[in-house]
């Protein structure tokens, strides 16, 4: 019989003893590989997904906007920082929405669920971009005008 504390190592440990190589027919041991992975996750991303065009055209406006406006370090800092959290989240919501598409050829109230949350996810970082890119750019683009 096990014991509380033996219940709750396990549930804190459990997760860390998995060999994702019992359990997934492609685990790449090569860094440069698993780099190749993540750009053509990323080109797909370009390819296929039109939302993920359009933060690419607003990323460097932004950019270009910034470099105009020659905002200091800590301000670029925070942009990039909220930049990629909002391509981060576009790039889970894919990736959950092609999860569920396997999973299921079949309508299901769950699966719904699962792609609307992520795609909220993704809503909730453009609005915060949004919030942040007005508070770093907008006193910048005051001064560089005299307002």
């Amino acid at each position: 019989m096990t014991t509380r504390r033996e219940k709750i190592m396990e549930a804190l440990t459990g997760t860390m003893k998995i060999d994702p190589d019992e359990y997934s027919p492609i685990t790449s041991p090569n860094r440069i590989k698993s780099l190749g992975y993540a750009l053509a996750g990323w080109l797909y991303m370009l390819r296929r997904q039109k939302n993920t065009r359009l933060q690419a055209v607003a990323s460097l406006a932004v950019f270009v906007f910034a470099l105009w406006l020659q905002i200091d370090a800590l301000r670029w800092a925070i942009l990039i920082l909220t930049i990629t959290m909002v391509w981060m989240a576009e790039f889970m919501n894919a990736a959950i929405e092609a999860a569920v598409n396997l999973a299921s050829s079949e309508l299901h109230p769950m699966a719904k669920v699962g792609k609307d949350v992520a795609s909220a996810a993704v809503l909730l970082g453009v609005v915060a971009s949004i919030v942040i890119g007005l508070l770093i750019l907008g006193p910048a683009l005051f001064d560089k005008l005299g307002i």
